[in-house]
């Protein structure tokens, strides 16, 4: 095993959620194929025509939305995040702070399975940020550079 790479031999999407808060329809991780700690993940969104998005984007020519591609990368990246700040099962969230130099290259239809590269590009235990791109083979169809950080979640209302 690589120097770094992840302890977990098997990152279903069990554990995905047990790292991240979302879920469905909004949790779009479905694996974890690759993560080196304090490096980067590569992960994996099998898109299904069951999503909800795909009857009205678009009818007929279902297209899975770009700001999904982005999120799906962000929450890779909150996964890496998570792990990599020893923060898995904590509680804490990871919330997007600023999105640049997004680019959409191809359609992403159903039956595609989404693979979600990131990478840091700078670390800190507050915020960071991540170089993202998500491919279908080996072809780009999107790809980012983006920031998060990393928060306590909301308090309850009383």
């Amino acid at each position: 095993m690589e120097s770094g790479a992840t302890p977990f031999a098997n990152y279903d999407v069990t554990r995905v959620m047990k790292v991240l808060p979302h879920r469905y329809p909004m949790l779009l991780v479905d694996r974890v194929e690759e993560l080196i700690l304090d490096e980067r993940i590569r992960a994996v969104k099998a898109v299904s025509i069951n999503e909800g998005y795909f009857q009205g984007h678009f009818p007929g020519r279902p297209i899975m939305p770009g700001v999904l591609q982005i999120e799906a990368l962000a929450q890779a990246a909150g996964i890496l995040a998570m792990e990599s700040l020893g923060l898995a099962g904590s509680g804490k969230l990871v919330y997007f702070m600023s999105i640049d130099n997004a680019k959409f290259r191809a359609p992403v239809e159903p039956g595609c399975l989404l693979y979600l590269e990131v990478e840091f590009t700078q670390k800190s235990a507050r915020a960071c940020r991540f170089s993202g791109k998500a491919m279908v083979g080996d072809k780009v169809v999107s790809q980012a550079d983006f920031m998060a950080m990393v928060a306590d979640p909301p308090a309850a209302a009383n």
